[in-house]
């Protein structure tokens, strides 16, 4: 990478915090209070990481006040303060890259429903707001900015993608700064879906076990400022760096990735040809821990591929069994977590894998974080790894300056 870019606090609000504070502190507990049983149209129950309706206002500047754009609110109004003070500084051009695999769905089912029973849609109701756009355009909207605006909607790493796209503007001048991150829903649409996919665990998701089911849902928001100038986005005593970014696509499956983790391994790798790291600097990794008897395997294998012994030394966890799998925003909410990770060293705790601990003999053995694990060094560098469906991968690494 040629040049550092610097990313703010996070705004953040999902199943495991309404914001970075609470956020942490259920990493570092192993709470899963944010993970409930939740009934489906159809009457069939999941667990889902669900966030209370309680939280959710009404977005009456929004042109579509629906679920997805209240929770994305929820996390700007986190940053807003500095999205204000960097406009007076920068101006307008400001880019904003949302990562989200939703299309609307709560307006359009329901005008759907309308559709089937009497024959037409509702008067109101407009295509457009099946478009995936929206998530970005409303961010553009709020804020008043005069850059471009896109989603990104790569499947589990939209949100990832979205941060390093945010990075090429950047550096190639067509932006001064982004507004990045990602946001989705555990709508009944995505409950069902993934379940007709058999995906769905009937128990909390268990990663890297032998006795792991499928994934659990979930749903939330993350966004960050990225800019070149730290004195926007960091505080006296802590300054974040993107370090590294890579991307990799299997090209070999719909739906399921690559076995042996190689497409995996080629995004990891990039990322820290990217940082100009060696693997022994990387602290601490944020896996992407599914849950999936396919997923769980070729990243732990991939691990082991780039970090050959290091791979059950460096302390390493899934935070998907507290957040459940928020989709197009699981990228973003685990950099909320890496970068909490990075503020927070002082603690020397890390964010705790919550699993049977009954491991699958035949994978790669990683350095899961347990409950009273301590860090013997600072950390100062980490990465995470988000993979997504028919092998669309990232591997992200920040550290403190």
């Amino acid at each position: 990478m040629s040049e550092n870019l610097y990313l703010s606090y996070p705004g953040v609000i999902c199943a495991a915090g309404k914001n970075p504070a609470e956020l942490w502190a259920s990493c570092l507990s192993g709470s899963q209070s944010g993970i409930k049983k939740v009934t489906a149209v159809s009457g069939k129950d999941f667990f889902a990481g669900r966030i209370d309706d309680s939280l959710l206002s009404s977005v009456q500047h929004a042109k579509y006040d629906m679920r997805i754009i209240r929770i994305l609110d929820r996390a700007l109004e986190q940053i807003a303060p500095l999205v204000e003070r960097l406009k007076k500084a920068v101006g307008s051009k400001i880019a904003v890259c949302i990562g989200s695999c939703d299309n609307g769905s709560e307006f359009s089912l329901a005008g759907h429903r309308v559709f089937f029973e009497k024959g037409k849609f509702p008067a109101d109701y407009e295509l457009d707001v099946q478009g995936a756009d929206y998530p970005a355009v409303f961010v553009k909207e709020k804020f008043g900015l005069e850059g471009p605006a896109f989603v990104f909607s790569t499947a589990c790493s939209s949100s990832g993608s979205a941060v390093l796209k945010a990075r090429e503007l950047i550096l190639a001048g067509i932006a001064d700064a982004a507004i990045v991150g990602g946001v989705d829903i555990a709508s009944d649409t995505v409950l069902l879906g993934f379940d007709s996919l058999e995906a769905v665990s009937d128990e909390i998701t268990n990663p890297f076990s032998r006795n792991r089911k499928g994934i659990t849902l979930g749903e939330g928001a993350a966004v960050f400022v990225l800019c070149r100038d730290k004195e926007f986005v960091s505080d006296e005593l802590f300054s974040c760096v993107l370090l590294g970014a890579g991307e990799s696509a299997d090209a070999s499956h719909m739906t399921a990735p690559l076995e042996d983790g190689t497409g995996a391994a080629c995004a990891i790798e990039a990322a820290l040809k990217d940082a100009h790291l060696n693997p022994e600097k990387i602290d601490y990794i944020n896996l992407h821990g599914t849950g999936t008897h396919l997923n769980d395997a070729m990243e732990a294998k991939a691990v082991k591929k780039v970090f050959a012994s290091l791979a059950e030394k460096i302390p390493a966890s899934s935070t998907k069994p507290l957040t459940g799998h928020t989709l197009g925003a699981a990228s973003a909410i685990e950099l909320a977590v890496c970068y909490m990770a990075l503020k927070n060293c002082a603690c020397k705790k890390l964010p705790v894998q919550v699993w049977d601990k009954e491991r699958e003999e035949d994978m790669p053995q990683l350095n899961f974080v347990g409950n009273g694990f301590e860090v013997e060094k600072e950390i100062k560098t980490v990465m995470s790894n988000s993979f997504g469906f028919g092998g669309c991968n990232i591997s992200l690494i920040i550290g403190k300056e």
